[in-house]
This record gives C-alpha cells, sequence and structure tokens, in this order.
C-alpha cells in the first residue's frame, strides 16, 4: 500500500527579495516549503528535513553553497539539487556540476523557466522514498502501521517506534545501499558530520533477531560492505 505525498522544496538563498519570489511561485505551484538564509542553517536543513529538492544559492554567507552540495551528496546522494548562479558564474555552474547538481539556473531568471526545471528534475528524481505499510519478509509480514511482525507460524513481535522507521526507509529505497550517515540524518533526524555512533548496527542487530534473520548470513536486511544497509527479497 502506498500513499502520495506533497512535494517539499528547501530553499537555500541568502537574498531575502530572491528567497520570497521563489518561494511565492513555489507555493502557487502547491509545493510545500523549507527555507534556509545561510550556508550552515542551509547545511542543517538539507541533511534533516523532508523535502523532494533543493534550490541551492551558490553564493552564501557562513558556508559556501558547493561545501553544502559536497555534503549532501554525501549523505543523501539520490536527492535532487538545483543550483542558482549569477550571470557570470561559469566556473562555479561547472565545479556544482561537476560535484552532483542535477541542474542550474542562472540569475536572474524567469518563474517559468524556475518552474519548468523544478518539475524536469522531480520527474527524473528517486529520491522520495514510497511511503509502504506492508512488508513481506522470510518470516512473515512486517506490518508497519500496527509496529509488528506477523510470523508464519501465528507468532508476533513488536517493533520499536525507531525499528519501524529504520525499516519503514529502507523498504522506501528498493535497490539502494543506504549509508549510516543518511540514516543517521533522514531517520535519526541526526547531522551525521563528526558525529561517531554504534546505533545503527545495534538496531539492525534488532531487528534482524525479530525479523528471524540469521545475524552471520542475514537473507533480508542485508549488509552492503562500505556503502551500508537494504533489504533483500521475502524469500
Amino acid at each position: 500500500m502506498m500513499t502520495t505525498m506533497p512535494r517539499t522544496v528547501l530553499v537555500i538563498e541568502d537574498d531575502h527579495a530572491i528567497r520570497r519570489g521563489l518561494m511565492d511561485a513555489l507555493r502557487a505551484e502547491g509545493y510545500a516549503l523549507f527555507d534556509a538564509a545561510d550556508g550552515e542553517a542551509g547545511l542543517k536543513a538539507a541533511l534533516q528535513v523532508d523535502c523532494d529538492l533543493v534550490l541551492l544559492d551558490l553564493a552564501l554567507p557562513k558556508l559556501p553553497g558547493l561545501e553544502i552540495l559536497k555534503e549532501v551528496r554525501r549523505v543523501r546522494p539520490t536527492l535532487p539539487v538545483i543550483i542558482l548562479t549569477a550571470m557570470g558564474g561559469e566556473k562555479d555552474r561547472v565545479a556544482g556540476l561537476k560535484l552532483g547538481a542535477d541542474d542550474y539556473v542562472v540569475k536572474p531568471f524567469s518563474v517559468s523557466e524556475l518552474l519548468a526545471r523544478v518539475e524536469a528534475v522531480m520527474r527524473r528524481s528517486a529520491e522520495r522514498p514510497q511511503d509502504v505499510q506492508e512488508i513481506l519478509c522470510p518470516a512473515g509480514t512486517i506490518d508497519l502501521e500496527r509496529c509488528e511482525v506477523r510470523y508464519g507460524d501465528g507468532g508476533r513481535s513488536e517493533l520499536s517506534e525507531r525499528e519501524r522507521e529504520l525499516i519503514r526507509y529502507l523498504a522506501g529505497n528498493p535497490g539502494r545501499a543506504i549509508s549510516r550517515d543518511e540514516i543517521l540524518a533522514r531517520v535519526w533526524r541526526l547531522d551525521p558530520r563528526g558525529l561517531s555512533t554504534r546505533t545503527i548496527d545495534m538496531h539492525v542487530a534488532r531487528l534482524r533477531e525479530k525479523l528471524r534473520d540469521d545475524a552471520d548470513n542475514p537473507a533480508f536486511l542485508l549488509t552492503v560492505r562500505g556503502k551500508g544497509y537494504m533489504l533483500g527479497g521475502p524469500a
């Protein structure tokens, strides 16, 4: 079962007039919005808020846009980013595209051009996880709505809120290994920079027990060496 979630844009722009203009245009098209007026606040928001796309100015106070883009690509590699650059900023545009920006818009730009680029990037993006409610696993069924695992033999095991959200996020990103940093940012809502913790691994270990997944040779909650975790198939 899947539900449609509203599309959300994060606008990181220090110029108040430009930022308000961007937000007014996007709001008129039905987007939900977050915004940040400097680089530090922008990076924190990009790592932690639930958004579908980032509009990122490159010339920001406190932290430059290219540094934000670099960190976003490390923690949230599939989050779409459109960079906003000045007319003469060809070098920055090239640098941004090399760092993984999905597109760019040159200032001054028209509202129609901006909206067209946002729509085009969102159409080809897979960042927004699917909102899954039930998941088949080798042991039975994971019911995320009821926060429990129902086993094939009739037994049940309760999931903690954090375990449920971890499974939901992995299931909503099928076929992609999710890094510990991304899990910390997107599920735990913590800034992973400089944070050293084993909490992800401990939650995974407990989940494997509840899913009756062999810790030494897991068949469902998989470890992808050097990348993170992902879900396998039900059988």
